[in-house]
């Protein structure tokens, strides 16, 4: 188990794809930081070297990482919503932020919604005594 970044890697994987198990790291940012060290992103991370190790963990530090790049997303969306700009709103009101469509879909931030008024007979009796639409009772 190599640990890099405060994150333990499978011995198993290659170097490449196993990079990208750190938060913060894509594929594209894995090769940018293998490249110039020329490390092959196929090779397997039991065949590094202790150097190679050290080395991909300096470049790895460079890079905000896990909880570093978390504090600094969060504090991002703090300063929205202090100024009060429409990103910020959307932020606090749990809605989305980048224009999409809320009237149909969205339902991921809206949350679950009740449905209203569309009951059958039998079931809007046994929510609501009386409600079934029977006739001759009266009160």
């Amino acid at each position: 188990m190599a640990r890099i970044s405060g994150v333990n890697l499978d011995d198993n994987m290659k170097i490449g794809y196993a990079l990208t198990r750190i938060k913060g790291i894509g594929w594209s940012l894995a090769r940018a930081l293998l490249q110039p060290l020329k490390i092959n992103t196929s090779k397997r991370i039991k065949d590094l070297t202790a150097e190679e190790l050290a080395s991909i963990t300096a470049k790895v530090d460079e890079v905000p990482t896990e909880g570093e790049l978390i504090r600094k997303v969060r504090a991002d969306i703090q300063r929205l919503q202090v100024t009060g700009s429409y990103r910020g709103i959307r932020h606090t009101r749990g809605l989305p932020a980048r224009g999409q469509r809320t009237r149909s879909n969205a339902r991921t931030k809206r949350g679950k919604r009740k449905t209203v008024g569309a009951f059958k007979k039998e079931e809007l009796a046994k929510v609501q005594p009386n409600a079934g639409g029977e006739k001759g009772e009266t009160k």
